[in-house]
């Protein structure tokens, strides 16, 4: 099955605050700088490798003498990829330095190129082979959370493993995107917050209730059917009904005023306005897109950033900008290509996945993400419309972050 077997560490549990990455320095070019190892040696080990190696799809780990992966990679044939390496004409100079310093190659077969791309994300980010594109500060999301384990249940700011039961909303770009989003929906929804040991202690309302952020069920000042009526509206709003719990709102708050009760067409107002605050707050809000998230490279002087956006139900929930180690012989679209499996490697997938720069294996990928999804998952590379407005909106910030970064760069090396 393989010329060698190593076993591979589990993953590395992720940090949790949110940092801004710190731009990482471009791969040099010079053949010099890899191990002294010359490429007769190097071509020499692979020829002996490529006689070994499995017909079948599957990865491939070339490893230097020190026991180092240098490079992880997948094939549809390992052995038609191995012997590619072999051939002295058109090879670049990060191949080149590759060859020069493997020692030997280890393989792993799989039963499809689909599965040999989920491994080959997956074993790059475990592993973090030098020649390969890494993922930077790659930290898990912020989710929002309404629970379902208590009879008056909470909304509260998650991050981590879902263990707990109930709804779970986002991706949110950050900590900071997320505690705004629940402070508007506890002012629209007035859903509670504290936790349940909190809860159950209250013998009078707490000072969310009287600066109306909260309804207080734990003191009965509403009853639980209403309650539950307001948590309704929360996931409603939330899986993307805002439009109809909005007129639902307006509704009410025009009967009360009918009715001269104009106390509850007051929280019924502010209730309106909070929900509007949400929307307002979230930027580009587009109405053909539903579920998404939106990738935009842009490339520079051998570095690069992809910015990503997330639209979950119609509404805008953040972005967030990556800056991925990468050699400066690559292009922009392998950046790109290497970085989405990679992130993606222990994430949930939307239905849709724009991208600024179509390549080869974007079909590929699309097969391997909704196979790990268990539902179609579209990669698309918009060329007019709304989603080419959405990625368009994605290339200037990356644009512009990539710019920042660099001068903050330049700043930090003249000190």
């Amino acid at each position: 099955m393989n010329g060698r077997k190593t076993d591979i560490e589990p993953d590395i549990d992720l940090p949790e605050e949110d940092e801004e990455a710190t731009l990482p320095e471009a791969e040099p070019l010079e053949l010099s700088e890899g191990p002294s190892q010359s490429m007769a040696a190097g071509r020499s080990a692979i020829e002996r490798y490529a006689k070994l190696a499995p017909t079948a799809p599957g990865v491939y780990r070339m490893v230097d003498v020190d026991g180092e992966v240098l490079y992880v990679g997948k094939a549809k044939s390992i052995r038609k990829r191995i012997i590619n390496y072999t051939r002295p004409a058109g090879l670049d100079t990060r191949i080149m330095r590759i060859i020069a310093a493997t020692h030997h190659i280890e393989f792993v077969t799989t039963r499809t190129e689909t599965e040999a791309l989920l491994l080959e994300a997956n074993l790059i980010k475990r592993l973090r082979p030098r020649f390969n594109v890494l993922l930077r500060d790659d930290k898990s999301f912020p989710y929002i959370l309404i629970t379902a384990d208590h009879p008056a249940p909470q909304i509260v700011k998650h991050r981590g493993a879902r263990n707990r039961p109930g709804d779970y909303f986002g991706p949110f770009a950050s900590v900071w995107a997320v505690n705004r989003t629940v402070t508007a929906l506890q002012r629209a929804f007035l859903i509670r917050s504290c936790s349940d040991a909190v809860y159950e202690s209250r013998t009078r309302p707490c000072l969310l209730h009287q600066i109306k952020r909260c309804s207080a069920p734990c003191t009965g000042e509403i009853k639980p059917d209403d309650y539950a009526e307001l948590v309704r509206e929360a996931r409603a709003f939330l899986s993307g009904k805002s439009q109809a719990i909005k007129e639902q709102l307006a509704a009410e708050m025009e009967k009360a005023s009918q009715a001269l009760d104009f106390e509850r067409a007051a929280i019924y107002r502010d209730r309106l306005a909070a929900l509007s605050a949400v929307q307002s707050q979230q930027g580009i809000n587009p109405r053909g897109v539903e579920e998404a998230d939106v990738f935009a490279i842009h490339q520079t002087g051998g570095f690069n950033c992809v910015q990503v956006f997330f639209f979950r139900t119609g509404q805008n929930w953040g972005n967030r900008a990556y800056f991925p180690k990468a050699d400066r012989s690559l292009s922009s679209v392998e950046v790109l290509s290497s970085f989405l499996a990679q992130f993606y490697d222990d994430k949930p997938c939307p239905r849709i996945v724009l991208i600024s720069e179509d390549f080869d294996e974007r079909e590929l990928l699309a097969e391997a993400l909704s196979a790990k999804s268990g539902y179609s998952v579209e990669v698309i590379a918009p060329k007019r419309g709304e989603k080419k407005d959405l990625i368009d909106h994605a290339l200037a910030n990356a644009r512009e972050a990539l710019g920042r970064k660099l001068a903050e760069t330049s700043s930090q090396q003249k000190l």
